[in-house]
């Protein structure tokens, strides 16, 4: 099964919030196991680093995303994803280019704690504790 990680999840393991943490980063490890199995969207890589960088430093931040990349692939998009985004009957428009971003990899689900918001989308959303096994 291939998975989109979205940036809530990520930055569960990351910040170390509670009580997300744990099954966030048992899904890690376990899409580590699976190579070829994990993906991120590009945009969800500079918005995590942005967002942790205050947390973590610079060159942490950096780093960890980088570490990321050892493991999760990042979803080829390109600008007919941006359009694919566009087009979907979704409230936010970047959980829309999450959408276009699990359709260019060909995800079969989007690990997220927000299912609620992929509630329209083709890719299902699904929580981390559902698929860390």
């Amino acid at each position: 099964m291939k998975v989109l990680v979205d940036t809530d999840v990520l930055l569960d393991v990351a910040l170390d919030r509670a009580p997300h943490a744990s099954a966030a980063a048992a899904l890690l490890d376990t899409l580590e196991q699976r190579p070829g199995s994990g993906f991120v969207a590009w945009h969800t890589l500079s918005n995590f680093y942005y967002l942790v960088r205050p947390k973590h430093g610079n060159k942490d931040a950096q780093q960890f995303v980088l570490e990321l990349t050892r493991f999760l692939s990042v979803s080829p998009t390109d600008t007919e994803s941006v359009r694919v985004a566009g087009s979907l009957d979704m409230r936010d428009f970047e959980d829309a280019m999450q959408v276009a971003a699990a359709l260019a990899c060909g995800a079969d689900v989007i690990a997220t704690r927000n299912t609620k918001d992929f509630r329209r989308s083709p890719v299902p959303g699904k929580s981390p504790e559902g698929l860390a096994s």
